[in-house]
């Protein structure tokens, strides 16, 4: 699942470790996932470890007694200098940078960050994992970046399609782990 809306000033920034909260619409949309998977039973309940993603799962968790765990290897990309600041301020300030970005979606880092590629290397070995060893149902709370490029290792796709896959605030992904992945649904939302 990707984490509910969260605070922005509605400008198009790079958001990746960043941490801000949910919007009130984030809240509400974490709420009505809770209340639609109040009987789903949970053998583990997994997130980021940023607020937004915390937030999120422990809205999902509600009153199960299962602790939410926070796993780093969730975590969004790392953005590096580019975190936070707005896209059009970046294309203007870097617009060297700002192309390689686009021509190289999945190999290029912005200063002090990281690639999607290392992002997939870090957070998709971590789901197998998780998977592999999972005696029930999981959820995993995490972001669109995170998830675009989880998916796209599951289903083989090249990393610069990784915007192809839509992520949109509190979307539920199902995909189901039996030594293979199996993707059943995604970019599921609420009305």
């Amino acid at each position: 699942m990707r984490h509910g809306e969260i605070e922005t000033s509605g400008e198009k920034r790079y958001v990746g470790q960043k941490d801000l909260p949910l919007s009130r619409r984030g809240i509400s949309q974490a709420k009505a996932w809770s209340a639609r998977l109040k009987d789903i039973p949970f053998d583990r309940i997994l997130c980021s470890g940023l607020s937004r993603t915390l937030e999120t799962a422990r809205i999902i968790a509600g009153s199960r007694p299962l602790p939410v765990e926070s796993l780093a290897g969730f975590r969004e990309i790392n953005l590096g200098t580019w975190d936070g600041e707005l896209m059009a301020t970046i294309k203007k300030r870097e617009p060297e940078a700002w192309h390689q970005r686009g021509d190289n979606l999945a190999g290029f880092r912005p200063p002090g960050g990281e690639s999607f590629a290392d992002l997939q290397e870090r957070a998709l070995p971590l789901l197998n994992r998780v998977a592999s060893s999972a005696r029930g149902n999981v959820l995993v709370v995490a972001h669109a970046g995170v998830n675009r490029a989880m998916l796209c290792g599951i289903l083989g796709m090249p990393l610069g399609n990784l915007f192809s896959i839509a992520q949109d605030y509190a979307c539920l992904n199902l995909l189901r782990y039996k030594n293979t992945w199996t993707v059943k649904a995604m970019n599921l939302t609420m009305p």
